[in-house]
């Protein structure tokens, strides 16, 4: 009971703010900066960079940074987390997470995950193939060379890449809000249904 509690307690706290479109999706720019990790960027291998580490570098330092998603903050370089205007933390999820964010967004497949079997397949599969187009913007908004995956990049290092990308996040947002209203529903009825409900096992979020 308590991880669907959560689940119910943190979409309805995200359902209810304004969204914020002021990010531009810098936080993968902030995981790469000054080269990752001992160096190494986060795809390394995987993905190519479509600029020069010095480029990405002079993009995260010119751009005001507002991650509020702790999962992406917390890959953020040393170097790059005290350009974030913000600083979440786990504990300050509910606190913190908003319906402008891609990664917010994406997480509904994890909490319609986490609430199976009893918010129903239809639904998972509903904000799985969501979770793949934020995906998909998030990536293209990235310093990574996505074309072998056959996905063009949102360039946010201009003006008319930040254009394109706050118009892709915001159709992505009015999208994602009638789909965390069914998981709200899904788990309000269930946990109203059976105020006795509890589970052995709780996937809540850990630190």
């Amino acid at each position: 009971r308590k991880r669907l509690q959560y689940s119910l307690d943190l979409c309805r706290s995200v359902q209810n703010k304004p969204a914020q479109f002021s990010c531009f999706g810098m936080h993968e720019w902030a995981m790469v900066y000054q080269g990752g990790p001992e160096g190494r960027a986060r795809h390394e291998g995987k993905l190519p960079m479509r600029l020069s580490q010095a480029e990405i570098d002079a993009v995260v330092e010119a751009r005001p940074t507002c991650c509020s998603h702790f999962d992406a903050f917390r890959f953020f370089t040393d170097n790059a987390k005290p350009f974030n205007k913000l600083h979440p933390t786990q504990d300050g999820r509910i606190t913190n997470e908003q319906p402008g964010c891609l990664h917010t967004n994406m997480d509904l497949y994890k909490w319609a995950a986490k609430s199976m079997p009893w918010v129903g397949s239809e639904l998972l599969w509903d904000t799985f193939e969501y979770a793949i187009r934020c995906r998909e913007i998030d990536m293209r908004a990235s310093p990574y060379d996505c074309s072998s995956l056959g996905l063009e990049p949102i360039r946010i290092e201009t003006e008319a890449g930040r254009a394109e990308y706050e118009q892709a996040q915001r159709a992505l947002t009015a999208a994602g809000k009638p789909l965390r209203a069914r998981l709200i529903a899904a788990l309000q009825n269930l946990l109203e249904a059976a105020p006795a409900f509890s589970t052995n096992i709780d996937i809540s979020p850990k630190k």
